[in-house]
């Protein structure tokens, strides 16, 4: 990127603090790179980009990390130091920081997600919930990050997501997934929409979306009797996208919570808010639902088919789902987007001018990781 870019698309007083420092003469500064809550540190993408543009523009840049990628950060914390030219480094602070707050938020939760549903895969489908394909690559980016540090830990974490484009962040080449409601509608049938998937992908694995017409349970047993050799051997899914204006087909609130008694005795009968009883026997892809599916699928013989489930799947839901043992194979999911946007704002203080620390009062907290990681800086030296 050249520099005439950077400086149309950053704060102008960024720009202006270049020209002065350029009059007076440059000094070599040193960033602290922090975010005011806990996040799990995934600066790859930023760093990447920093260094890019340094050997583009013919200047050095030194990277102090402070966490490695992947490491949980306290709020406030350093997540790195970033040291140069002052004329150099000042235009590059607000795109930056574009890249790095949302990306961490988007991490911690994945880790928090995956932690919650340790045993079960999950599914990254952020791409329609963002705004262009730079969001698009820092979200992606954050849940395979956010979702390695789970797997560190012992979960399954994110198997994939469902575009081409970002696939490699998750070791694959290719995008997963079959078919979006726009098929079954242009299908005029959920079953003649598996058989066109079928019939055009011979040989693949299938999930089927089965919440269109608003019979999932009629309409998942009808596909499965229609494929029972892939239902047997365990190549054929049913989605649970249930829209959360009404509940799955048969279900009411006492039949969802009858269903839970059944399945997970005692899990509905300790307190719960508002909100955890709406995930377990709500409207919408509830704990509720997704037993009420394993049970039709099993007693109609099909105990191999997979349920995956989706809509609205954020850490609380995820949370919700581990407590009522909802028998979920798969997990897809757009929702370690973060949700509070000010959350995502990071920040970029100078805290060292030639080798001397002096910082914004207030952050003198800022300090004490620079002098620590100057020191292990100069032993290795």
């Amino acid at each position: 990127m050249e520099e005439g870019d950077i400086a149309g698309r950053v704060d102008s007083y960024f720009v202006r603090t270049r020209d002065v420092v350029r009059h007076y003469g440059d000094c070599e500064v040193t960033y602290a790179v922090f975010l005011r809550r806990p996040v799990i540190s995934a600066c790859g993408l930023a760093q990447a980009w920093l260094r890019n543009v340094a050997r583009a523009g013919n200047f050095q840049v030194d990277i102090r990390e402070i966490y490695p990628e992947g490491s949980w950060v306290g709020a406030g914390e350093p997540l790195f130091y970033l040291s140069g030219s002052f004329a150099a480094l000042a235009p590059l602070e607000t795109m930056l920081l574009q890249k790095l707050g949302a990306t961490c938020v988007a991490a911690h939760n994945a880790y928090q997600m995956a932690m919650a549903l340790p045993e079960t895969p999950f599914l990254a489908m952020d791409a329609r919930h963002c705004t262009g394909m730079e969001m698009q690559e820092q979200m992606a980016y954050g849940a395979a990050v956010g979702s390695r540090a789970a797997q560190r830990e012992g979960a399954v974490g994110f198997i994939g997501n469902a575009n081409d484009h970002t696939a490699p962040f998750f070791g694959l080449t290719k995008g997963l997934g079959t078919m979006p409601h726009a098929l079954i509608g242009y299908a005029g049938s959920t079953l003649r929409a598996a058989e066109m998937y079928a019939d055009t992908f011979p040989g693949e694995p299938m999930t089927v979306l089965v919440d269109y017409f608003g019979r999932e349970v009629t309409d998942a047993l009808e596909v499965c009797r229609r494929f029972p050799e892939m239902a047997a051997e365990g190549r054929l899914s049913v989605r649970l996208d249930t829209h959360g204006s009404r509940f799955l087909e048969g279900l009411d609130p006492q039949s969802s919570y009858a269903v839970l008694e059944r399945r997970t005795p005692g899990t509905i009968r300790r307190y719960r808010s508002e909100k955890e009883l709406r995930y377990l026997v709500g409207t919408g892809v509830s704990a509720a639902a997704i037993w009420r599916m394993r049970e039709a699928l099993d007693g109609a013989g099909f105990p191999k088919v997979k349920i995956v489930a989706s809509s609205g799947f954020s850490v609380a839901k995820c949370v919700a789902m581990q407590d009522a043992n909802a028998p979920v194979d798969v997990v897809g999911t757009g929702s370690f987007l973060p949700e509070t946007w000010a959350e995502t704002y990071a920040t970029a203080d100078i805290v060292s001018y030639n080798g001397q620390p002096r910082v914004k009062v207030g952050r003198e907290f800022l300090l004490k990781n620079l002098q620590a990681s100057t020191s292990q800086e100069s032993n290795k030296a």
